[in-house]
């Protein structure tokens, strides 16, 4: 149980209705879990979806993007992230074989050297906080200045979210399958 409450648009004080609008206009209906969280402090929800979007729309591409996200998730056994990033990986062009081996990416066959080396620098950025000279190197080899930027600004971005999932103790909508069950 979150431990805030979802605030929905039907709950929610009239002046944030735009909020509300601008979330079913630019996310998945029904509004996503941890959304509806960060309803509770609506100008940090606005400035938090515009900086969002404006990673989506960076020049790295969104194949890469995802797979860093997802390497993030891995890293934290982030279920709430990993979950919701899969459909995105599917429509950046990742195969569901791919999506099943990012855990283990390193010794995949799936995967080339650009994506490994996206993948090794989000999750040693995620593990370590500063990654080593060969890992920056072996994503920089492949990407310009501006996407390593924009590399490092969505997997500092994905791991706030994270934590922000981790600290409000979000819950994973029913309408997704847990990648971590418990045994």
């Amino acid at each position: 149980m979150a431990r805030v409450p979802y605030l929905r648009r039907e709950n929610a004080d009239e002046s944030h209705k735009p909020l509300y609008d601008r979330l079913e206009a630019e996310r998945k209906v029904p509004t996503a879990n941890i959304f509806l969280a960060l309803t509770h402090a609506p100008p940090q929800l606005d400035a938090f979806l515009t900086y969002a979007n404006s990673l989506r729309a960076a020049d790295l591409s969104p194949h890469l993007r995802e797979l860093a996200i997802l390497a993030v998730g891995h890293a934290t056994r982030s279920a709430y992230e990993v979950a919701h990033h899969q459909s995105h990986g599917l429509k950046a062009g990742l195969t569901g074989e791919q999506l099943a081996a990012v855990a283990e990416f390193e010794s995949s066959d799936l995967f080339d050297d650009l994506e490994k080396a996206v993948m090794r620098l989000a999750k040693e950025s995620t593990l370590q906080v500063d990654v080593s000279d060969e890992t920056w190197r072996a994503a920089a080899e492949h990407l310009t200045d501006q996407q390593m930027v924009e590399l490092s600004l969505s997997i500092a971005w994905y791991n706030s979210g994270v934590r922000i999932m981790g600290l409000l103790d979000i819950d994973l909508e029913d309408n997704y399958a847990n990648p971590f069950p418990k045994s």
